[in-house]
């Protein structure tokens, strides 16, 4: 005989996300004589003024997948290199330069979850935007091989580029764990 399994319904808030009370509009917290509700005290107030400042204070930042932090540096870098090459005739040193707060970029923006993919993520792109900045002879295999010059020429830059994502990725990460532990 076959065993069904019964899971209780899913329509409460999900696990590990805060429980957000309502926002009430100013006259909502008031009762109909103007005067203040139970809970609206001093302390509500402060904090209510304090997130208006916070929220006034901070810009939304774009919160990008993985994916989507992948993809973005990938593109850029290589819209960079053609640029480079183009306006440059591919200097490496301003090339390196722009990769820098590209990594910096990358970093910042790719959501929380999926932060730890930043430092993956900006080699592969320093090598993808490098192919069009690269001195090689005619076909594919001189600019193979140009390639692998500029990656071992450049290698300073790629690896201060992968530091700066990796720093902001280790602090970004520390306060993001730091964050959950005090929730619960």
């Amino acid at each position: 005989m076959e065993q069904h399994r019964t899971r209780p319904p899913n329509d409460g808030p999900r696990r590990g996300t805060p429980h957000q009370p309502a926002r009430l509009p100013p006259q909502a917290r008031r009762g109909a004589d103007g005067e203040r509700r139970p809970g609206q005290g001093q302390g509500a107030r402060r904090q209510e003024r304090g997130a208006r400042q916070a929220g006034a204070a901070a810009r939304p930042m774009p919160r990008l997948t993985g994916l989507g932090g992948g993809l973005f540096c990938v593109l850029v870098m290589f819209l960079l290199g053609c640029l480079d090459a183009l306006l440059f005739g591919g200097a490496m040193t301003v090339y390196g330069v722009l990769f820098l707060p590209v990594c910096g970029l990358t970093a910042l923006w790719v959501r929380a979850g999926d932060v730890l993919t930043a430092p993956v993520v900006v080699p592969i792109a320093f090598a993808v935007g490098l192919f069009p900045v690269a001195d090689g002879g005619g076909g594919l295999l001189g600019r193979l091989m140009g390639l692998f010059t500029g990656l071992a020429t450049q290698a300073g830059w790629l690896y201060g580029g992968t530091l700066v994502a990796g720093v902001i990725v280790l602090v970004r990460r520390v306060r993001w764990v730091r964050q959950r532990r005090r929730r619960t």
